[in-house]
């Protein structure tokens, strides 16, 4: 984490879900360096304490399928720091078998609904529950974090997982359109292949043939796409609305 970042965020609250670990622990971090007073949410209690204490910030156990248990976490964040100016959908889901995807044959309806209520179901339950301040306020900035996947074909990952993440894609556009009257910046940010502990169960073999393909010959970093986060959610994309921003080395371009 950057300690000499400038400080572009200073005065607004962020609430960063699936925020324990990974891409949304670095993201909740990144936030805290430039000054958002930052609430972290995660299934995982432990996780979530403890990206909260390396950030300063605010802890949560949440499920954000839950539609009762996102309302419950909301209100204690708001009592905590105040009205969220900030949201990022970062919780996501990708289920593998030995690393591998699983195919459409082979594919429990139980884990197809699984994915489908954390990646997708979540984001609404999320965005239902603080647009509404937000568009009361004139003011607020959401991120969501779509995927590759959700913009072209890839056989590192299961349908339900690229259903959500295309999904997501629209979704972001016609929030941008709906919220954009009202103050309220839309975006989403499409991560590659990303250092991550969801990418270490992907088979070996497949993420080294991932970094051939990709342009810049390597996979990128957790902090990588939580400085692209901060860009949408900060004063230098005030004029950006329904992007989405791919962080991915050149990999897959479309």
């Amino acid at each position: 984490m950057a300690t000499d970042a400038p400080r572009t965020h200073a005065g607004r609250v962020a609430l960063v879900t699936g925020g324990g670990r990974g891409i949304g622990a670095a993201v909740a971090a990144e936030l805290a360096t430039r000054g958002a007073r930052v609430a972290v949410l995660d299934t995982d209690a432990g996780l979530a304490a403890e990206a909260a204490r390396a950030c300063g910030g605010h802890a949560e156990r949440c499920d954000v399928a839950d539609r009762a248990a996102v309302d419950r976490a909301c209100a204690a964040v708001e009592a905590a720091l105040g009205p969220v100016d900030i949201l990022v959908n970062n919780a996501g889901i990708s289920p593998k078998r030995d690393g591998k995807p699983v195919p459409i044959w082979e594919m429990d309806g139980a884990e197809w609904d699984a994915v489908v209520a954390v990646n997708l179901t979540g984001c609404f339950n999320m965005a239902r529950r603080l647009t509404p301040g937000m568009v009361a306020r004139k003011r607020g900035w959401i991120v969501n974090m779509a995927s590759v996947s959700g913009r072209v074909w890839t056989p590192l990952v299961s349908g339900h997982y690229t259903a959500t993440k295309t999904a997501l894609v629209g979704l972001t556009r016609h929030w941008a359109g709906e919220l954009g009257p009202h103050g309220v910046r839309v975006n989403a940010v499409a991560p590659g292949r990303i250092l991550t502990p969801l990418a270490k169960l992907t088979a070996p073999e497949t993420n080294q043939a991932i970094v051939a393909a990709t342009p810049l010959g390597r996979a990128g970093e957790p902090e990588e796409v939580a400085r692209a986060v901060c860009f949408l959610s900060g004063p230098d994309a005030e004029f950006v609305t329904g992007a989405i921003l791919d962080v991915s080395g050149g990999w897959m371009m479309s």
